[in-house]
């Protein structure tokens, strides 16, 4: 029997970096997915990633990617010797950093081998084996990007600062909506960048106290207008937390180009997604015909953009 299961690539809408120490974010899902094809294969394991890419990341992804299927294997009880399959991956999704792309993987493979072996598995299992590979793959994951993969939509989360079980909620949204995001072309190496903030921040506790406060009421504000389909007021939102990770170092000249153009051509709000200093920009309009004129501006500048839902099911 053949399999065929999918996973949502992710995003994080408010809370970046701020999320480190403790203060609660919210991810949502996209509309872009990765596709996993189980069917029986002639010996051990025969893997065809037909995935798109950015330039490099399958070389650099290639042993954790292995990690990743062995985990998942293992958790399952799967024993690819004596039942040999053949996975193909493929999908719109296209992997890079910070997009969630291994929780992706994890997801609509364990998706797919649920229904080759027809186990009648339910989400919450599926997305515990999604958890399970991205612990095999990467080591300490938050369960925030397979949870997104697994459900779509949106989630809240919160690290426990004391080591245990992160806090993740669905939330309810009242419908998804469009964005655009643009590509700086910039990688930065998370942990390099969580460490200058650190060092900001012990150099400057009390401006930091005031910028914690001041997000903590951005994320309270941004749950209700996401349940209300408040696009404007999220919208606004988004500018406020933007404006917070300038004053912690995390933006970048290009990634305030962007913003100014997404801005210029009709965004309701624009923000870094992720690691910040480069990488991506999330851009908010009222319409599709907005997103595209706002698409196109961006890419005009030479950025690479696509346009996506959020909090997609």
């Amino acid at each position: 029997m053949t399999g065929k299961g999918i996973g949502y690539g992710k995003t994080i809408l408010f809370g970046e970096h701020f999320v480190v120490y403790g203060l609660p974010g919210v991810a949502s899902a996209i509309s872009d997915y990765t596709i996993a094809e189980v069917e029986e294969g002639e010996e051990g394991l025969t893997l065809i990633d037909n995935r798109p890419s950015v330039e490099g990341y399958k070389d650099v992804k290639h042993e954790e990617i292995t990690r990743q299927f062995d985990a998942i294997f293992n958790f399952m009880k799967i024993d690819i010797e004596k039942t040999p399959l053949k996975i193909k991956l493929s999908g719109n999704l296209v992997c890079a950093s910070g997009i969630g792309a291994s929780a992706a993987l994890a997801s609509s493979v364990a998706r797919a081998l649920n229904k080759h072996f027809d186990l009648n598995l339910n989400d919450e299992q599926i997305n515990e084996i999604a958890f399970e590979g991205e612990r095999g793959g990467s080591g300490t994951p938050s369960g925030i990007d397979n949870t997104c993969s697994t459900y779509g939509g949106m989630i809240s989360f919160e690290k426990n600062l004391a080591g245990g079980p992160n806090k993740i909620q669905l939330l309810d949204i009242a419908k998804p909506f469009e964005i655009v995001m643009a590509s700086t072309g910039i990688t930065q190496e998370t942990k390099v960048v969580v460490a200058d903030v650190k060092a900001e921040k012990d150099k400057n506790p009390t401006k930091f106290d005031r910028i914690f406060s001041h997000y903590k009421n951005i994320f309270d504000e941004g749950v209700i207008a996401i349940k209300k389909g408040d696009i404007k007021k999220i919208g606004n939102l988004m500018d406020q937390n933007q404006d917070l990770l300038r004053q912690i170092t995390v933006s970048c000249s290009e990634v305030e180009q962007i913003i100014t153009i997404a801005k210029k051509n009709g965004a309701l709000g624009a923000k870094l997604t992720g690691t910040g200093r480069g990488g991506l920009v999330i851009c908010l309009s009222s319409d599709s015909k907005t997103t595209q004129h706002i698409s196109d501006a961006i890419e005009k500048e030479g950025f690479k953009t696509a346009i996506t839902m959020l909090g997609k099911k």
